[in-house]
């Protein structure tokens, strides 16, 4: 069978730990064997970080937007056992935080849907879309350890040099201070993404914050969202039969646990980050979840919304067989082609990413499956794949659907 020809890169961005072991099994048993496949790698593995000062994130989120489509594979986002772990010369911040920083714009995760994979929630009939603000908060911080006795001030300085000053606190000890922001164009950006996503995908849009404690941060996301719907949107979503809800996001939290699903939970970014987690976990596995980070100017990024699964890495070293679900890494890839094809007019491409996914489906749906899913799912005489094995199944299900 003559390969599927590409004709502009896709933006290949590798990542830690066992995530980058399946990472290499997909690309080789899934993808290579079927697509002429055109990539512009960078190697975002923490060692390789560390070499370069971290350059190479930043040099992929440049080379993102050149070619406007990229896929990620997870990364390690280090802490203090990490900096020993891999002699690190400085605790380097998420690239996540930093891609996104650099593409603004909003994340979207949603639960891949299996049958025999039922919700803990059991009265979540329909998919639940987090749709995460994807700049600033305390993912583009910067914090002070306090050392001792004295006055912390927050403090913006004009252009003209006048200046706002606030007392943040008179410490009498030592003490941590944190300073957070984000800009109204980025929450601009965030809620025009949010009514457009609602829109076509025919979904209510629910957006939550903690404006009643929160009277200036907060409140100008709900004000700034409110603004750009009642302006632009209002009209559109009434005629589309779909609402706009506002609340805050502990009654958000509430009211999610007994709703039925079928809408957008729009959350800031850190909520957002917790809350999708929550979402895919009690959907049926933080493996089973979509996530996609779309800019302003058009450019999309997806990748897998769980991290580099350590532990499984520690076993396979040691050479003992794992069985890791590489099902939200394997729609990383198909959404990504997708995108490439629907960008460049290839149908070969999209359609290979279509029935890629449903060969997934098919496989998991079969009985077939990796040991996280064997564990929950209401289907009988399953079989427990490895890691490999899995993929190799799923090979032989697209292979049977050509």
């Amino acid at each position: 069978m003559e390969k599927i020809k590409m004709t502009t890169p896709l933006v290949e961005m590798d990542g830690d730990e066992m995530t980058r072991i399946l990472w290499k099994m997909i690309k080789d048993e899934l993808l290579l064997p079927y697509i002429d496949l055109k990539t512009e790698y960078y190697d975002l593995g923490l060692e390789h970080r560390n070499e370069t000062d971290d350059q190479v994130t930043f040099d992929s989120a440049e080379a993102t937007k050149k070619y406007g489509v990229a896929v990620k594979c997870a990364t390690i986002t280090p802490n203090a056992a990490r900096m020993t772990e891999y002699n690190l010369k400085e605790m380097w911040k998420s690239p996540n935080g930093t891609i996104r920083a650099a593409l603004d714009g909003t994340v979207f995760r949603a639960p891949i849907v299996v049958k025999g994979i039922e919700p803990c929630v059991r009265n979540w009939e329909k998919p639940i879309t987090l749709a995460r603000h994807a700049y600033g908060d305390v993912y583009k911080n910067t914090e002070i350890k306090v050392p001792g006795p004295g006055k912390a001030e927050l403090v913006f300085t004009a252009e003209d040099g006048s200046e706002i000053r606030e007392t943040i606190h008179n410490f009498t000890g030592s003490g941590i201070l944190q300073g957070i922001h984000n800009t109204d164009e980025s929450i601009s950006s965030f809620a025009k993404a949010c009514f457009n996503f609602a829109l076509d995908t025919k979904q209510d849009l629910w957006f939550a914050t903690k404006d009643t404690i929160s009277k200036k941060y907060d409140h100008n996301f709900k004000d700034i969202f409110q603004e750009i719907y009642d302006a632009e949107y209002k009209e559109k979503f009434e005629a589309a039969g779909i609402e706009y809800f506002y609340t805050l996001i502990d009654d958000a939290v509430a009211r999610v646990m007994k709703a039925k699903g079928g809408f957008i939970w729009a959350c800031k970014n850190y909520d957002g980050d917790v809350m999708s987690d929550m979402v895919s976990s009690a959907f049926g596995s933080l493996a089973m979840m979509t996530s996609v980070l779309v800019s302003p100017d058009g450019v999309y990024e997806y990748e897998a919304a769980h991290g580099t699964v350590q532990r499984h890495y520690y076993k396979h070293l040691q050479g003992e067989e794992t069985s890791t679900n590489s099902v939200a890494t394997i729609f990383a890839w198909t959404g990504a082609l997708r995108k490439r094809g629907e960008l460049d007019g290839i149908g070969e491409l999209t359609v290979f990413a279509d029935r890629l996914e449903q060969a997934v489906i098919k496989t998991i749906e079969a009985g077939r499956m990796t040991k996280d899913l064997a564990l929950i799912t209401s289907l009988k005489d399953v079989t427990v794949l490895s890691s490999e094995a899995f993929i190799k199944a799923v090979r032989q299900t697209f292979e049977s659907l050509a």
